[in-house]
């Protein structure tokens, strides 16, 4: 699920780079993402 929904907001930023649409929203929901994505490998290594 985690994968998917990182998918999902890795590809609207790329649109969203390409496009020049929604910069900012876009890359704080990257951001967040990529955040999350840190914090769920490091969980699941212990």
């Amino acid at each position: 699920m985690l994968w998917t929904i990182l998918g999902i907001i890795l590809a609207v930023w790329l649109v969203g780079l390409v496009l020049d649409v929604a910069g900012g929203f876009i890359n704080l929901l990257l951001i967040v993402a990529l955040i999350v994505l840190i914090v769920q490998l490091v969980k699941g290594r212990k």
